[in-house]
């Protein structure tokens, strides 16, 4: 870090100190109660996060009083913007009926076919409560499937599938580590799930080629990737790469998993593999699809799904207390007939449709601080955003006003660069 981005980050924490001091208290009140004070790591930053109290269309409110053009999006859970009339009338409407039935209702099968419209792939569907509890039931699915209950899973330096699946730039040795602690991401191997990871990269063909020939034949179970890495960047798997893995899955008789939970929401709202060849045999959905409330889905195959039949003798328990509660079947169903249609989703992917080419573009030498320097100035500009630069868009923003106030996060960002030129240089 040099002085100079010290002082001037300096600067852009001093006044953001001094605009937001009941956000402060409130988070230091936290702190009592919460490791931090906080239950959701992404959502703090230094010094302390803002503390919101209200959000409506594209703006949120904070308890300081200031107002902010929402660009975070809720890491694309809100897509739909906040408090949209169709989804607050359907949970009014809901609410009068019960929250809680303890048994199957009509709004599930509902969602679950309005899913199955969108994703080809899709010909069976279960519902959890977040999409990391999703890829934790795919992956139990294909290990059943193919019997390789000791399976391994190829999985993509850069991803994230959820909590409990993260797989940072340079955590790629980790799993090969059966003694000592070689690296910070080490603690990995105690917050993700425990299965036996082959960590491959992100593109690379020949990387995924050399990790599978290097176990047992017979051993791998699953490939799991988001067709666009999320929280690595942005970065757009290519058609060529994504044939090689629906290829190799075939090959090694392992099921190819496409975790959709951020990416589902594009082009007509069938996800990327919407406009490809490959189809997986698995995808897990999450985010937006909810309409707002708590969500994930994992569906696929008939054969492969089938496992879960409850029909069936032998067949694979699934529980989940609020897998198909009523108002996240009822809202996220509401949300995809009458707002988020094929041609909504279509109009939302064009304003939006620009990534990277490969994760090493994110790999230069820049000081970090930099970007923590950008989210403070955004901030005092009057955009929320997340820390790291990650931006989604919600439905509220194609209204014409706010189209203009995505003009204007260009010119600030146009400006932000123009005044910081001589520390990125």
């Amino acid at each position: 870090m040099t002085d100079h981005i010290q002082i001037v980050y300096g600067e852009a924490e001093a006044c953001y100190v001094a605009a937001n001091p009941i956000s402060r208290a409130a988070h230091e009140a936290a702190t009592a109660s919460l490791p931090g004070g906080n239950t959701r790591s992404v959502l703090h930053w230094e010094p302390y996060p803002l503390c919101i109290t209200s959000a409506e269309g594209y703006t949120l409110r904070d308890a300081d009083g200031h107002a902010y053009v929402d660009l975070l999006g809720e890491y694309s859970a809100g897509l739909y913007g906040h408090s949209h009339p169709v989804l607050l009338a359907t949970i009014a409407e809901t609410v009068q009926r019960g929250l809680s039935y303890g048994g199957p209702h009509v709004a599930e099968a509902r969602l679950a076919t309005l899913i199955k419209g969108r994703f080809p792939s899709i010909e069976r569907v279960r519902f959890t409560n977040s999409g990391t509890e999703a890829n934790l039931m795919a992956l139990a699915a294909a290990k059943a499937f193919t019997g390789r209950y000791r399976g391994k899973v190829v999985v993509f330096e850069g991803a994230y599938h959820g909590g409990v699946f993260a797989f940072p730039f340079g955590c790629k040795g980790v799993w090969d580590v059966k003694e000592e602690a070689v690296s910070k991401y080490e603690v990995l191997r105690a917050l993700n799930a425990p299965h036996d990871f082959l960590v491959a990269t992100y593109n690379d063909a020949a990387s995924v080629d050399a990790l599978v020939a290097s176990v047992p034949e017979g051993s791998v179970a699953a490939i799991l990737l988001e067709p666009m890495l999320g929280s690595g960047g942005g970065v757009c798997a290519k058609p060529e790469f994504l044939s090689h893995l629906r290829r190799r899955a075939d090959e090694l008789g392992a099921l190819l998993i496409f975790d959709e939970v951020m990416t589902s929401r594009m082009y007509a709202g069938g996800g990327i593999q919407s406009e490809l060849n490959v189809r997986p045999d698995l995808t897990t959905l999450g985010k937006y699809i909810g309409g707002g409330m708590s969500f994930g889905a994992f569906g696929g195959r008939e054969d492969v799904m089938a496992l879960f039949d409850p029909r069936a003798p032998g067949a694979l328990p699934h529980a989940g207390t609020f897998n198909n509660n009523v108002l996240t079947m009822n809202v996220g169903a509401a949300g995809l007939e009458r707002v988020f249609t094929p041609e909504k989703a279509r109009e939302l992917h064009d304003m939006g449709d620009e990534d990277i080419a490969s994760p090493a573009d994110w790999k230069a030498d820049e000081d970090p601080r930099l970007l923590d320097l950008f989210h403070l100035e955004m901030l005092n500009e009057g955009f929320y955003l997340a820390r790291r630069g990650y931006v989604s868009l919600s439905l509220a923003l194609l209204e014409p006003d706010g189209r203009r106030e995505l003009d204007r996060f260009v010119n600030v960002v146009q400006s932000f660069v123009g005044k910081s030129q001589h520390l990125i240089e």
